[in-house]
């Protein structure tokens, strides 16, 4: 499998199978409502497969069409672009715009975004080269464990040492005598059955400690860094003994001839290729860099625009240097997302507003949907609770009338005080369980029925005090 080419379907559907209704169905086991966000994401995705079967004059024309999430948080602007990258197979990057207004030297520059994306390509690059090569490295870990198990006989010393006379010529010393290959064979029998398992062994592994370069990595000064690693002579790699179990040895030496086989150079420069044709930018709180009209605060006002106009190039596609090579962000998707409850799109500079074509408004949580976010979805709140008591034997039966007491009540809750979308469900749903949690351990092995009535009265209280609900809810 060439690394340049799509993962393989384990990681992510093939590309025809992609259809945009695959992807809103598949995108709806994690998802619920948002169903014009799912539909505009799902072609902007079948697009990319589309472009990619136009002949290459016209490809390279075709710029996607970027979108823009509006919405109050917690209503799954944020998931739904996780689960489309994770769908795809496609690096994907989230970054908070707001990180780049900081002054100082926790500042972010804006590119940082674009290596941030080199970085997530080919770390999953390598990942599935690694999954590829595991079978042959494997095999060599094998090797090298059991040249530790069963060392090679020394070489013997020529007869007389190195005081003798010596009358004639010096016989040469034998070559190092195999060990006995039936020995070593029933060595791997045993190595592969797991009857070594409680062996400790010490083999040498690669140590690569932390150079003063890497130490500044993500302190806004990447240029500074780039430049400095490439100045720093590369000197031998160094090894480390190390005293481990058995398998975690065998563990170890995988990776690292899996690392040894791997082709670093094609790697990087299929990385950057994927990076540019299929990376996906999730640029969250663009709200939090729209000028506020009528806001008379100049300053912060310049700074926002001066953000806006540093994004524009990054959007509008451009060339940044990463540390495996210049990277091209003219078909990077960017998916821009943000509640605007003070700002607006149009408060936006003209010029990046035109670079995202696609609007998307989403809606507000009901109380059905906070229903539906409880009980549908494969990794489902009450689901999880029920999973983590399970392991201390305690069994809960969360009935369903209490599922429709805590989405009243966080609908409720959203309504009188800020609204936080799906994220209030995980604060009611730890007040409810609190104490059940806690004495969990010492309940042993029983059943907990969980109704309307129980979820009450663990909130009457709370619900009732305004001055509490705020810190509490």
């Amino acid at each position: 499998m060439s690394l340049g080419s799509p993962p393989p379907p384990s990681a992510a559907k093939r590309g025809q199978d992609l259809t945009p209704r695959a992807i809103v169905e598949e995108l709806d086991r994690y998802i619920v409502g948002q169903k014009a966000a799912k539909r505009a994401v799902a072609v902007a995705l079948r697009n990319r497969w589309r472009r990619q079967q136009v002949p290459p004059p016209m490809r390279d024309e075709i710029a996607p069409k970027n979108i823009m999430l509006i919405g109050p948080t917690g209503v799954g602007k944020t998931e739904i672009a996780r689960r489309l990258a994770k769908l795809a197979g496609a690096p994907f990057v989230k970054v908070e715009a707001s990180k780049f207004t900081e002054v100082g030297y926790v500042g972010r520059d804006v590119d940082s975004m674009v290596r941030d994306l080199a970085e997530t390509a080919v770390s999953m690059l390598r990942d599935e080269e690694r999954e590829r090569l595991r079978p042959r490295a494997r095999e060599n870990a094998e090797e090298r464990l059991l040249d530790v198990l069963l060392p090679p006989t020394p070489r013997a010393r020529p007869p007389g040492g190195s005081g003798a006379p010596s009358s004639g010529p010096i016989p040469l010393p034998p070559i190092d005598a195999p060990p006995d290959n039936a020995t070593r064979e029933s060595l791997r029998r045993l190595l592969r059955e797991g009857k070594l398992d409680d062996r400790m062994v010490e083999i040498d592994t690669a140590d690569s400690p932390q150079s003063f370069v890497d130490v500044f990595s993500g302190t806004g000064m990447e240029e500074m860094v780039l430049n400095l690693r490439d100045m720093m002579p590369q000197g031998a790699k160094r090894t480390k003994r190390r005293r481990l179990p058995l398998p975690e040895a065998l563990e170890a030496l995988t990776e690292e001839e899996a690392a040894k086989l791997i082709d670093v150079e094609r790697l990087q420069k299929d990385a950057i290729r994927r990076a540019e044709q299929s990376g996906i930018i999730f640029i969250d709180e663009i709200d939090k860099v729209a000028g506020r009209e009528g806001g008379g605060h100049g300053g912060p006002d310049v700074s926002r625009e001066g953000v806006q106009r540093d994004l524009l190039p990054i959007v509008e596609g451009s060339t940044v240097s990463t540390k495996y090579g210049p990277l091209k962000t003219d078909h990077v998707l960017f998916i821009a997302a943000g509640a605007f409850h003070v700002s607006k799109p149009k408060d936006l500079i003209p010029e990046l507003q035109g670079r995202f074509p696609i609007r998307v408004e989403l809606e507000s949580l009901t109380d059905q949907d906070f229903v539906r976010i409880l009980t549908e979805p494969e990794n489902a709140l009450t689901k999880q609770y029920i999973a983590l008591l399970a392991t201390e034997k305690v069994t809960l039966e969360i009935h369903a009338d209490a599922v429709a007491e805590i989405a009243h009540i966080a609908t409720t809750v959203n309504a009188r005080m800020e609204n936080i979308g799906a994220r209030r469900l995980h604060t009611i749903m730890e007040r409810v369980l609190d104490d059940l949690a806690f004495e969990a351990p010492a309940l042993g092995e029983v059943t907990i029925p969980i109704t309307a009535t129980y979820v009450r009265e663990r909130l009457d209280g709370i619900l009732k005090d305004e001055d509490l609900s705020q810190y509490i809810l």
